[in-house]
């Protein structure tokens, strides 16, 4: 090999060291060694290494008893062998421990010997362990970020949470669902397929299939899988002759719709593409339209033409006038151990799944507490003049008009009253005003009231509900009503 073009290339000398002054004492530190920066390196990462190996002793994780049962099975197994062999092979095993034992004291005492072969037993152990996991992390999640260990702890957290069923539709029951992900993997979406506006209802109207616009939110809602994915799935054109409007998750809905045969099917294998957490379900598979009466004595039919009526509306309804519910939807409250309905537009995405009779008597039959969510402001044509009781008195009436008279929300979560601010004042100039909650009248009328700050924290340049603040308050009542019942 030539060298030669080394000694080619310009000399330049070093730069002297900076001289050790008082000023030095201003900027931090002198610099270690290179070498003492990497023996802190590695020590570092082996106290790293160790903890996050320590962390699989950690009890819930289901792994522990399976390996110890596997080694278990090796003993026995061999145990087996061994008799089938005479013992002889347990004497022979025997034997050669005796004589390695033997020579190992014979040069060292058994005081240094006992713990220096036990430190290297478990060390192998551990190396062996920490490479394993290692391996199947590498294997099952290669691009993330999150140990093995902590994924395994946090699933088994999720497993064991309560099973929710939210009742809804629109970007509120996305929302609500985005931040109960965060405390169980049992959640069901019950989710109203009355849409016929946007992209949904173009689709509707020229597929035939049913609205895929709120079940597409609640699917990216729930997705487990890597960030992209979702924002594909969510993603909608803003060009092209008949693509512009649409959103690549309400294509796929459709294309699988046709492909399986109904919506119902679609979202199962939808699910399995974005690695859902829970379950989305359709409040129907009937083809709902709904048409409401004002008190101004108008009929109007559409969803879309609903939020945007002239006048208070009196009756909301549907055809046909009682859709079938799936059953899975149907197991799903009766296995609830909470029932939350909303937030969401009152008249065009929360009343429309109690016209399905069954899920109404299967929610009436639930022995689980049941929870409506208000809105946080009123919205223009749908909730003119409405606090908190008249959102609950519109519900009993339209549960009335299926018979039931009973209440079945009795408790509501609503927002803290609301401070005036500029931003408060830009919805007011939209015909929007925040929802009141008189918490005096309502526990006189028998309800159970929770006021928490649900639209967050942080200042947004929208009011809406916060995922991580309303999932929080909701998981506070569910915990509360468990200490009652108890």
């Amino acid at each position: 090999m030539e060298f030669s073009h080394l000694w080619q290339r310009p000399f330049r000398p070093l730069p002297p060291p900076a001289p050790a002054s008082k000023f030095r004492r201003n900027r931090g530190p002198l610099p270690k060694p290179g070498w003492v920066g990497r023996g802190e390196l590695r020590q570092k990462d082996l106290v790293s290494r160790s903890r996050r190996a320590a962390r699989w002793l950690r009890p819930g994780l289901v792994v522990k008893r399976w390996v110890l049962t596997s080694g278990l099975g090796l003993l026995v197994a061999l145990l087996g062998a061994a008799v089938w062999a005479d013992l002889q092979p347990i004497y022979w095993m025997l034997s050669s421990i005796q004589w390695l034992l033997g020579q190992v004291t014979g040069v060292l005492p058994r005081k240094i010997t006992g713990p220096l072969v036990l430190l290297i037993g478990a060390a192998l152990i551990w190396l062996g362990q920490s490479r394993s996991f290692g391996s199947i992390q590498q294997a099952l999640a290669p691009e993330k970020d999150t140990l093995l260990v902590d994924a395994l702890l946090a699933q088994r957290r999720l497993n064991r949470g309560p099973n929710i069923v939210a009742i809804g539709g629109g970007t509120g029951l996305s929302t609500l669902l985005s931040g109960l992900k965060r405390y169980s993997s049992n959640l069901t979406a019950i989710v109203t397929v009355a849409d016929d506006g946007g992209s949904s209802g173009v689709l509707r109207r020229e597929l035939g299939v049913q609205p895929p616009g709120d079940i597409r939110n609640c699917l990216a809602a729930l997705a487990r899988e890597e960030p992209l994915l979702t924002r594909l799935f969510q993603y909608r054109f803003k060009a092209g002759t008949g693509l512009e409007g649409h959103s690549f998750g309400n294509l796929f809905l459709s294309a699988l719709t046709a492909i399986t045969g109904n919506l119902e099917s679609a979202i199962t294998a939808s699910s399995r593409v974005l690695a859902v957490q829970g379950q989305v379900v359709p409040a129907t598979n009937a083809d709902v339209r709904l048409w409401a009466e004002l008190e101004n004595g108008e009929r109007i039919e559409g969803e879309s033409k609903i939020g945007n009526a002239t006048s208070p509306i009196v009756r909301l309804g549907c055809t046909p006038t009682r859709p079938p519910a799936l059953p899975r939807a149907l197991e799903a409250i009766a296995n609830a151990d909470l029932i939350v309905l909303g937030p969401g537009s009152l008249y065009t995405s929360l009343l429309p799944n109690l016209l399905v009779p069954e899920l109404v008597e299967s929610i009436r039959r639930s022995k689980a507490p049941r929870l409506y969510i208000c809105n946080l402001m009123t919205q223009p044509g749908e909730t003119d003049g409405l606090d908190v009781e008249g959102h609950l008195r519109a519900i009993e009436a339209q549960l009335a008009s299926l018979g039931v008279q009973e209440r079945l929300f009795t408790s509501v979560l609503a927002q803290e009253d609301l401070d005036d601010s500029p931003l408060i004042n830009h919805y007011r100039h939209q015909g929007a005003e925040p929802v009141l909650c008189n918490l005096r009248e309502l526990r006189r009328h028998g309800y159970e009231v929770m006021q928490a700050p649900l639209q967050g924290a942080r200042p947004t340049a929208t009011l809406r509900h916060d995922p991580r603040s309303v999932a929080l308050a909701v998981m506070k009542y569910f915990r509360n009503h468990q200490r009652g019942a108890q």
